[in-house]
């Protein structure tokens, strides 16, 4: 195919995308949400904006609009000065701190109460001072509106604010994205809760733009001339210490890491839908109070989600002691009643100790699960990590335990012709997440851009990964476990594998 034929192909995968969501919409008599208006998740809308914002997540809706970001993006690789994308993808990192920038200074708040109309830099400048802390000498720096406005600028070049004239910002439905939901009074009042009762979003953000942003300048090196000789991954090598990260953010003096981690950790929600977590298992053929294990479980967002949908069952979140501790306050009333009536419970365990029994609310002592889930945890630890993980799991499971393993599965940035064999493909190996002939990457390209994302960062957090359908199939039969089914997200990467004792 010329490059030519492979342009317009690619063009006309936009338009019978644009043609397939516009019919969804048209059906209910609306328009497809603006990039010009904010969308406030803490705020009351429309029944009309409300709907059009859950459409996004209709199957037809988001496959289409993957299908738009791939053929986009290669477009733009395509069409572009190989120098200009260079210069982008080599300084993606003035991005990253100016939307660092935008989050730990509150300009999406200060911008919210603004209103439509915006605020001038000027008087963002001297919203952001206020809100900053004095310190043991003195007052806080007042910030300079001349530098603000380039930060400010960059950022509505981006798309992620808009500036309505001169000098004047708004947010648009991108850096509405960010906001936390709280006033200005209560970010002056109480910095220290920011993020509680918060979609976590922002708090994702700030942990992106904190310990990753700064452990990623640093990949390269570790990579070349350290890789583990002596730093277990690049976030050892960037912080000088000998503490995996969990451990580190429970050390003193990184007391606000660990509670924005657990916030951090209730935004990666929005990796996937709710739709995919709530029937990426069979939940409603589980007897009632059956007892499911959230392995790694953070605060709860995952279990919530799911207790929520099944109020038949019993979930129990099982983390540290430092991060289940404050599980529950994380919250404030919002899940009071399931709390309450124990359908959903805390255990303090290190996954990798050998797990026993434990109590449950309404249920008794459990020796042994009927469904243990770890979700985006192993991701976070190298192959003899998971392998140790599987094994101790396996030992806890009875003869009718399932295990759930929730990460991406990554597919290959080609056709996998081995894909097929022995049933792989039935269990989750794909040839191509494409139709055949469509001038698309295999992966969807960029569109699938956030799994391999994923993939770095979490090689240089944790010396990990996400995987493959072949690395999940080996490191589970190697632990007693078999896989008997692969079910995969709409939308995106994210899989729901089950595998069951052998």
């Amino acid at each position: 195919m010329s490059t030519f034929a492979t342009l317009r192909a690619l063009h006309t995968v936009i338009g019978e995308a644009i043609e397939e969501i516009e019919k969804v919409y048209k059906a209910e008599s609306l328009d497809f949400p603006s990039l010009e208006a904010p969308y406030y998740t803490s705020l009351k809308h429309s029944p009309e904006v409300d709907r059009a914002e859950d459409l996004r997540v209709d199957h037809t809706v988001f496959a289409a609009a993957n299908r738009i970001v791939s053929a986009a993006g290669q477009l733009s690789a395509t069409v572009n000065k190989p120098w200009f994308s260079l210069i982008e993808g080599i300084n993606a990192t003035n991005v990253v701190a100016c939307l660092q920038f935008l989050e730990a200074s509150n300009t999406v708040e200060i911008l919210r109460e603004a209103g439509p109309g915006g605020l001038h830099v000027k008087d963002i400048a001297k919203k952001i001072t206020a809100l900053r802390s004095w310190k043991a000498d003195g007052p806080p720096v007042e910030l300079d509106s001349s530098k603000l406005s380039h930060v400010l600028r960059i950022l509505a070049t981006f798309h992620w604010l808009r500036e309505v004239t001169p000098d004047v910002f708004t947010n648009n439905r991108l850096s509405s994205y960010i906001d936390s939901g709280k006033s200005f009074e209560q970010l002056k009042d109480s910095p220290g809760t920011k993020y509680d009762e918060s979609d976590g979003v922002a708090a994702y953000c700030a942990t992106a733009g904190d310990e990753v942003f700064k452990l990623m300048t640093n990949l390269t090196d570790w990579l070349l001339n350290d890789g583990g000789s002596k730093s277990a991954s690049a976030f050892n090598f960037t912080f000088n210490t000998p503490l995996k990260y969990y451990e580190w953010i429970e050390e003193p003096g990184n007391e606000h890491r660990l509670v924005r981690f657990g916030h951090a950790m209730h935004g990666t929600k929005q990796f996937e839908i709710a739709e995919n977590i709530i029937h990426g298992f069979p939940w409603e053929e589980l007897p009632k109070d059956s007892v499911v294990v959230d392995i790694g479980g953070g605060i709860g967002t995952i279990s919530l989600i799911l207790a929520e949908a099944y109020p038949h069952l019993r979930f129990v979140v099982e983390d540290r002691a430092p991060v289940v501790a404050i599980g529950r306050q994380a919250w404030g009333p919002k899940y009071a009643d399931i709390f309450d009536s124990g359908r959903l419970s805390y255990h303090a365990h290190d996954f990798f100790e050998p797990q026993r029994p434990f109590e449950v609310p309404g249920v008794g002592t459990v020796v042994h699960p009927d469904v243990m889930f770890i979700r985006a945890i192993a991701h976070n630890w190298p192959d003899s990590y998971v392998l140790e993980l599987l094994k101790k799991l396996r030992a806890a499971a009875g003869p009718n335990t399932k295990l759930l393993w929730i990460d991406n599965m990554l597919a290959y940035a080609c056709v996998d012709n081995e894909s097929g064999k022995e049933g792989s493909e039935a269990m989750g190996a794909v040839r191509s997440l494409v139709p055949e002939g469509s001038p698309l990457l295999p992966n969807l390209g960029r569109a699938s851009a956030n799994g391999y994302i994923l993939d770095i960062q979490m090689l240089g957090r944790f010396n990990a990964k996400e995987r493959t359908y072949r690395e999940y199939e080996a490191l589970t039969s190697a632990s007693g476990w078999k896989i008997t089914r692969v079910k995969r997200a709409v939308g995106s990467l994210w899989a729901y594998t089950t595998a069951v004792p052998v």
